[in-house]
């Protein structure tokens, strides 16, 4: 049968399924100036070794005006250039550099909050009638407290903050330096499409959107008495007029590009994505979940287990989310970006002996499923988490206030800190790895955030050459998911799903049919092959030497092709 007449064929193959995205966050890519923060011409000084990667779409991290309270996720200007960053003429001459490579852009769209210092909240704040004033949301002190809404980086978690300047409350679901933008207030949406116009006329290629399911806001704000942090997300990830506003930001800009438009998807459950990204409701291409990333590591009496969370839970999520999509809408997979550990250390193991085996096994598992992948940049040399044992080393706004809660209310700081080695943000913020030179060839001068002291051994000058490294895998890995359209919109089918060890599934698209197998432990797992396997061709494998038909190696990761 030929592939093109395969009753598999999806009529709507386009270059965002088949794109594999890497993610930058751009204050620890490259520092350009030396003055210890990364930078726009940083990343464009490194658009040679990006390319060689095979990689297809940059998502930047915020890069517009910001005073860095959340790291860039607090704007005060949607059309401007933070400083640290650059000019707008080092950002066109990035954006000119990438599409003479080949390579699209993806800027970050912040919208469900601005910064304080945006002269929309300065003008916001100044007076209860001035026309900017509706452009948030505000609680009159004469109607008594405000309804408790919970705020994830305030240190007592409330996400009301008193202005006395106005006798008012401001609404902030983040820092009370990130007030939340109220777009029930119709101008305020003229502005935000209007600012997305004027980037996607500058030629970017999409957006990733922030917490974008938050934006809509019950505004008669009635007393909810949850108690948990995931009940609030889930509620603000279902304001009554989200998919009208969502609808209407396609119609009025999405719908005029081709483009990539990916929701973050916080509080979203898997019974309300699809209204997210069914085609026929006309609002976005994907939406990344969190339902993955939510499932916490095992922990058995200070061992570690192995492996170390419940693989067939992991397995149920990801054959779940696959299975959502099988007849419309699109999925998204990764395991590691800004706001997560390091992929290899937490889902793999980061000691010596299975670092680049684990980093390599993840991997695979990445760029194999029906998703478009997102891939986080550092991930591909096996960078691991930092581990900082003080917190005047951290700099991540979530950790820092956490860490202040529990001191004003006497938790244990040194049990807190003992998880954030595993689980703090800043673990991922860590200077990229570029050589075994001072501060890892990221700048001359100490940067923003310390460098991970294995630098000297992990780092991208010594994998370049290097034909069995984590970096060159990867590179081979990319080429194979470009070369096999199974692996991209292929039939998925999990198969031996109740194995505590290994994760195997196979990927089917016309004639083609593949076999991945995945050993997530330390030890080696026995297998047992379908006989119509036993006599399949060796596409990839990390050991790079023929597998046995009967086990799997600690964490090995092989591809088969049925002949």
């Amino acid at each position: 049968m030929d592939i093109a007449s395969s009753s598999q064929k999806d009529k709507s193959q386009t270059w965002w399924k088949e794109a594999i995205v890497y993610q930058i966050y751009p204050r620890s890519f490259q520092d350009s100036n030396n003055d210890g923060i990364g930078d726009l011409k940083g990343i464009t000084s490194r658009l040679d070794y990006i390319k060689s990667l095979g990689v297809d779409v940059v998502w930047l991290n915020p890069i517009f005006s910001s005073p860095n309270d959340d790291n860039g996720y607090d704007i005060s200007d949607y059309r401007n250039i933070m400083a640290d960053f650059g000019t707008m003429d080092d950002f066109d001459e990035l954006l000119a550099g990438m599409h003479a490579r080949g390579i699209r852009m993806v800027l970050d769209l912040v919208v469900n909050h601005s910064s304080d210092e945006h002269e929309w909240f300065r003008q916001s704040r100044s007076s209860r009638t001035n026309p900017y004033r509706n452009y948030y949301h505000w609680w009159p002190s004469e109607n008594g407290l405000p309804p408790k809404r919970y705020s994830i980086f305030d240190v007592n978690n409330d996400a009301w903050k008193y202005d006395e300047l106005t006798d008012s409350c401001y609404l902030h679901y983040f820092s009370v330096k990130q007030p939340d933008l109220n777009w029930e207030n119709p101008e305020l949406r003229k502005e935000v499409y209007g600012m997305m116009r004027f980037w996607l006329d500058k030629g970017i290629d999409g957006f990733r959107m922030d917490v974008i399911s938050f934006i809509s806001k019950d505004i008669d704000f009635p007393d909810l008495g949850f108690e948990s942090e995931q009940q609030y997300l889930q509620y603000y990830a279902n304001g009554p007029h989200l998919h009208f506003y969502l609808q209407e930001m396609n119609k009025e800009v999405l719908s005029q590009y081709n483009i990539l438009t990916v929701a973050e998807g916080a509080g979203v459950k898997r019974e309300d994505a699809l209204n997210f990204v069914d085609p026929g409701r006309h609002e976005l291409n994907m939406l990344y979940h969190f339902e993955g990333t939510d499932l916490r590591n095992s922990t058995v009496e200070n061992e570690i287990p192995d492996p170390r969370f419940d693989l067939p839970a992991f397995k149920k999520i990801y054959s779940g989310w696959d299975n959502l999509y099988s007849e419309k809408g699109w999925g998204t997979i990764y395991l590691g970006n800004h706001d997560q550990p390091r992929m290899v250390s937490r889902w793999g193991n980061d000691s010596p002996g299975f670092r680049e085996l684990s980093s390599k096994m993840l991997s695979t598992f990445l760029l194999t499923m029906r998703a478009t992948p997102y891939y986080y940049a550092g991930d591909e040399l096996g960078m691991a988490n930092v581990r900082f044992n003080n917190i005047e080393d951290y700099k991540d706004i979530a950790t820092i206030n956490k860490y202040r809660k529990l001191e004003m209310t006497g938790g244990d700081l040194s049990a807190f800190l003992e998880e954030m080695k595993e689980m703090s943000r800043d673990n991922s913020r860590t200077p990229m790895q570029w050589d075994a030179s001072d501060n890892a060839g990221f700048s001359n001068v100490n940067p923003w955030l310390k460098v991970n002291p294995d630098y000297q051994s992990v780092n991208a000058a010594s994998q370049d050459k290097d034909p069995k490294s984590v970096l060159n895998y990867f590179r081979q890995l990319v080429l194979l998911r470009k070369k096999h359209k199974a692996l991209i919109y292929g039939k998925y089918e999990l198969l031996d799903k109740d194995n505590p060890k290994v994760y195997a599934y196979s990927r089917e698209w016309g004639n083609e049919k593949l076999l991945v197998l995945l050993n997530f432990s330390r030890s080696e797992s026995p297998i047992q092959l379908n006989p119509k396997w036993k006599n399949s061709s060796l596409l990839i494998s990390n050991y790079y030497n023929d597998p046995s038909p009967d086990a799997l190696r600690p964490f090995e990761a092989v591809i088969y092709q049925m002949k």
